[in-house]
């Protein structure tokens, strides 16, 4: 997102969205431009104005406003950046809930069925190197109604069935160009044979983090196969490596460093004896990385983690490659973070799911947008790309009149000044202890930035208009 994008963030995202009027697209656009100002609160909250709060309202009350249409523009502008994109690029895979219980709206059961909501399955595109590139997919999914008396059987053939957003969601998002890499990367809840085999067969690439100790087979140079089952294998490899990897804070995890060890090998997958979805019986070639701390604190539980992928690794380099495309799965810890805490997606009263589903779009791009300020933060030529390139020249000018105390403001400010005053702004202390600036800060520190921003304009246009 360039400094005319950020200028233009509506026009950008959803400016071309099919809602069967021009002047529905125009309010869209600019509903997302003063929700990305105030992302944070109820509706009202959003847009303290009567007259645009009535015009929303009606607007996603609109039939021809939905979900799909709404975040349609978004999708695109991401697939597009993600075709432009030099880097390799990963799609981030995962499902959060989305607690609806106090709406009187009929949604599927969450939270171990006392309350009601969508499972949101979202698909983050960013690059290895961390930079965000957007929404390639996002699926509203209403867990059905399931007695305890199905079977297996009748599970397996339910389309409706939940282990199958993670194909969807792959579904949704066509291959890679021929010269470009794009990885799926996802959590344990991926491990499911049919999202496995679906990737192979349309030669999709992955990494997924393993939790069945599957069937395999290990080939074995002088003789038939060796079945052997996943993690005991792999926990019999000799360590290959070591690395110090820094574990974030997350749900139930604490902040810590560690050194962690990695060991890999080739092998294939033995599909279950009973089918569970959709796939032929074919072995499916990958390679399996372990990584796992030789001398975990006493206090926490040691981490280990088993990736399966089909991205070739032939050396100890591409096995720590593929633990660091994993590792960005935590930016979409951070996105659902940002969704509920950042845009208070969860606070939304509506009386229909039309209403409601389309402005869960709205807030979802915007939230893109958020966590968009935190990774371009903390790339490697944050420290020496200008600011004026990613950020509009108003704003540098606040923020720097605010930050140095100095006139004229400093123009010149780096990428890297820019979003770690506008974290000082949000709260931030910069202090040793603190670590880089999270998203949550930030959000804090745009949010008053744009009034700042709206200030200095509107005295600017007054002393215009005086002269």
């Amino acid at each position: 997102m360039e400094s005319q994008q950020i200028k233009e963030f509506g026009l950008t995202h959803f400016g071309g969205a099919a809602l069967g009027d021009e002047r529905r697209s125009k309010r869209l656009v600019t509903v997302a431009e003063q929700v990305m100002q105030h992302p944070e609160g109820t509706w009202p909250n959003k847009l303290p104005d009567p007259a645009d709060l009535d015009a929303f309202y009606r607007l996603v009350n609109r039939p021809e406003v939905t979900h799909a249409a709404v975040l349609g523009p978004h999708r695109a502008e991401t697939q597009a950046r993600m075709r432009a994109a030099t880097d390799t690029v990963l799609i981030l895979h995962d499902t959060t809930e989305l607690d609806y219980s106090g709406l009187t709206i009929d949604l599927g059961p969450i939270g171990g069925g006392y309350n009601h909501g969508y499972l949101c399955h979202n698909s983050l595109a960013v690059t290895a190197r961390g930079e965000v590139l957007g929404l390639a997919n996002q699926i509203l999914f209403r867990r059905p109604r399931v007695t305890k008396k199905e079977k297996k059987a009748d599970s397996a053939r339910r389309h409706d069935r939940e282990s199958r957003l993670w194909k969807r969601g792959s579904e949704a998002i066509a291959p890679a160009p021929e010269e470009k890499l794009w990885v799926d990367v996802a959590d344990r809840g991926a491990d499911i044979t049919e999202f496995l085999a679906y990737e192979i067969a349309h030669h999709k690439h992955f990494v997924v983090r393993s939790k069945s100790n599957r069937r395999v087979l290990l080939e074995n140079p002088g003789g038939k196969p060796e079945r052997a089952k996943l993690h005991d294998l792999v926990r019999q490899l000799p360590e290959q490596g070591r690395q110090a990897l820094h574990v974030p804070s997350g749900p139930g995890r604490s902040p810590r460093d560690t050194e962690v060890a990695i060991a890999f090998v080739k092998l294939q997958i033995r599909p279950p004896r009973e089918a569970r979805g959709e796939y032929s019986r074919a072995l499916l070639t990958v390679w399996a990385v372990r990584v796992w701390e030789p001398n975990p604190p006493a206090d926490v539980e040691p981490l280990e983690w088993v990736l399966l992928t089909n991205v070739a690794v032939n050396h100890v380099a591409d096995a720590w490659e593929r633990v660091a495309w994993y590792k960005r799965r935590w930016i979409l810890e951070d996105y659902h973070k940002t969704l509920k805490s950042g845009c208070s997606i969860e606070d939304m009263q509506f009386t229909s799911d039309g209403a409601l589903q389309p402005a869960i779009a709205i807030v979802s791009v915007v939230a893109v947008g958020l966590l968009w300020l935190r990774g371009v933060s903390r790339t490697p030529e944050a420290h020496t790309r200008q600011a004026r390139e990613r950020f509009p020249e108003i704003m540098i000018r606040v923020l720097s009149a605010w930050r140095y105390r100095k006139q004229p403001p400093r123009l010149d400010m780096t990428v890297y000044e820019f979003c770690y005053a506008l974290a000082r702004l949000g709260g931030h202390q910069n202090r040793k202890h603190d670590g880089p600036p999270g998203v949550i800060v930030l959000w804090r520190g745009w949010t008053k930035l744009q009034l700042m921003t709206a200030g200095a304009s509107a005295t600017l246009a007054a002393e215009c208009g005086e002269t």
